[in-house]
């Protein structure tokens, strides 16, 4: 599918781009996967017991190297596969190539960082886990999961008046 956008470069004439997330889906090819994807993800995590509680306050009272080394594995896999990524010019499964864009650091990160390890240590959950927490039987996570979604409301609210 083809969505019209003005271009602002070129004296405002309309050209074609395409959106992805706009593609029309069939009924086949519909959430389905995404579905299936998750929830053999929350199976992982908790058979891993990424997703237990205790686990997460061993790893925050520094009683553990459990969790550091869940964590670590994952940033390994994630910098091996970008450099790859880069190295080979690996391109997208529709063929489209990869670009990774530079980061800007700000101060803000630092802030939204400690926000967020703050409430990890304090409920036992980051935003990952939580439907394998919910889904576990660990329904007080239902708090946390409305919790989480407030404060990305919150963000999205104020977010020009931070400091990002």
């Amino acid at each position: 599918m083809s969505v019209k956008v003005k271009d602002t470069t070129k004296a405002g004439a309309p050209i074609e781009c395409e959106a992805p997330n706009m593609q029309k889906q069939t009924a086949k090819d519909g959430l389905l996967k995404y579905l299936i994807v998750g929830v053999l993800f929350g199976i992982v995590f908790v058979k891993a017991e990424i997703v237990s509680w205790f686990r997460i306050q061993e790893m925050f009272r520094l009683q553990s190297l459990f969790m550091y080394l869940v964590i670590g594995s994952a940033i390994a896999v994630g910098l091996i596969s970008i450099q790859l990524i880069k190295r080979f010019n690996i391109k997208s499964l529709s063929g489209q190539p990869i670009t990774i864009a530079n980061k800007e650091f700000r101060k803000g990160q630092i802030i939204g960082g400690f926000i967020f390890g703050l409430g990890w240590a304090i409920t036992g959950a980051c935003p990952g886990p939580l439907f394998a927490q919910i889904g576990s039987g660990f329904t007080v996570v239902f708090i946390t999961l409305l919790s989480a979604i407030a404060g990305t409301w919150v963000y999205g609210r104020f977010a020009d008046k931070l400091p990002n």
